[in-house]
């Protein structure tokens, strides 16, 4: 009798001891089977270090899908996910789960780089095919970040950390990539946290600037606006660039505090100019997700006094495609307070022309792609008065960014275009040195009409 407590006690507690390092809804390891797996390995490697390999996987835009079909759905992906990894994994390998969407590997054969690549991207495959939920089919895509011992760490703390570290860097590049850890790469996320920090601090400090640059009426030339540009020169870093600050907000996720210091910047700016300018702005795609833009942006303009018919966004047709059905509702709810909307970067998207029939907007903005290229490319010239003549019959207004000499200002004139901007015009310029060229150049509506 007491033998057979004795057993009973055994099997509860290897269960246990099992439950322990199960994940519950795959089946599959959890974080400690990883961790365990990988001191196995490098125990056994102690006196010959040879290198292995650890990945992590993480769905890309899993949540969004989570969110739409219920958390059963969910589940059943993962399930899907799960069975397929362990399948497609080579001989020795272990494959874990360790909470949401991320799947973690321990690959004992895999020794360099070139190695973890190829396998990133064969799992890559794995998982592009459609996941079955019954009465419909879901595709995703996954990123992959890899680790290589000992050179990304020694024991296993170290090693988590870079291949998340790799993660992170494949998370930031876009959908699908792979990314095996280095030094170089550890110094390139190193100086994203601190560029990162710094602009955080530069937000608080009310240190980011914004600089204007001139809209013209193409028929004579004259002032009609002017585009709201982000301008950051830090004390220890130097000037940055716009191209790489902004991006870098919306990745770390404060792109609403450094664009609502900007328009409230731009909008007091433009409280200085003649009435009938208006201000453009940019709005970014994080943005155009997010159910509370119009409402903070409202709220900005009420605050500093500007009226919210002379303001302009300006978004990219990318950015709409993100999430249409919420960058609908947010355009709606802006217009119908007066904001004009601009489409940006018109022509380098993808069907265009269906987003101009889906959404409302006021004003396009022909890319500086086509313009730069008029003067003696035939095609350009065929595409922008095409553009030109479209938004004629759609009664939407025109703008075509980067005139930069005089031939490209007269070809822009002589195929109709409204309006243009660019560094023939006037290049960006801070609030002051705005209102001396408005002093220099701007003649008022009253005072044309005199005229």
């Amino acid at each position: 009798m007491k033998s057979a407590d004795h057993a009973a006690l055994d099997v509860s507690q290897t269960d246990l001891h099992a439950m322990a390092y199960t994940d519950p809804l795959t089946g599959l390891g959890n974080l400690y089977r990883l961790r365990d797996k990988v001191r196995q390995i490098a125990r056994e490697r102690e006196a010959d270090p040879a290198p292995f390999a650890i990945g992590i996987a993480n769905l890309d835009g899993f949540k969004p899908i989570n969110d739409l079909f219920g958390p059963r759905a969910g589940d059943e992906i993962l399930c899907q996910v799960a069975h397929r990894l362990k399948a497609c994994i080579p001989d020795g390998a272990t494959v874990t789960r360790h909470g949401g969407d991320e799947f973690a590997f321990v690959l004992p054969l895999v020794f360099e780089r070139k190695g973890a690549e190829k396998l990133g991207q064969m799992l890559r495959e794995v998982l592009s095919a459609p996941f079955d939920l019954g009465d419909r089919n879901v595709r995703l895509s996954a990123s992959f970040g890899f680790a290589i011992y000992p050179f990304a760490g020694e024991d296993f703390t170290e090693l988590l950390k870079s291949a998340d570290t790799a993660l992170y860097r494949s998370k930031r590049r876009g959908r699908g990539q792979i990314t095996v850890y280095s030094q170089e790469i550890a110094q390139e996320m190193k100086r994203a946290t601190q560029l990162e920090q710094a602009l955080r601090n530069a937000i608080i400090a009310n240190e980011v600037d914004v600089h204007f640059q001139p809209i013209v009426s193409l028929r004579d030339d004259t002032v009609v606006g002017f585009e709201a540009l982000a301008r950051w020169c830090d004390a220890d870093l130097g000037y940055v660039s716009p191209a790489v600050f902004v991006p870098l907000a919306e990745e770390r996720g404060f792109i609403d505090a450094l664009s609502d210091t900007l328009l409230r910047k731009a909008a007091e700016a433009a409280l200085s100019w003649p009435k009938e300018l208006f201000l453009s702005f940019n709005l970014s795609s994080a943005q155009l997700m997010d159910p509370k833009t119009a409402f903070n942006t409202l709220a900005i303009l009420n605050r500093v006094g500007l009226d919210p018919r002379r303001l302009e966004l300006e978004i990219t047709e990318t950015a709409v495609m993100t999430d249409a059905d919420t960058a609908q509702k947010i355009i709606g709810e802006l217009r119908a307070a007066g904001v004009r909307i601009s489409l940006d970067d018109f022509g380098t998207g993808q069907s265009s022309l269906g987003r101009l029939r889906d959404f409302t907007f006021d004003k396009v903005k022909i890319d500086r792609a086509f313009v730069s290229r008029i003067s003696n490319d035939k095609a350009s010239e065929h595409i922008i008065k095409a553009i030109v003549a479209m938004c004629e019959g759609l009664d939407l207004a025109v703008v075509a960014e980067g005139i930069e000499d005089f031939s490209e200002a007269l070809k822009l004139k002589a195929l109709g275009c409204g309006m243009g901007q660019g560094y023939f015009y006037g290049k960006p310029a801070d609030a002051v040195a705005t209102m001396r060229f408005l002093a220099d150049r701007y003649v008022s509506l009253e005072g044309r009409a005199a005229s």
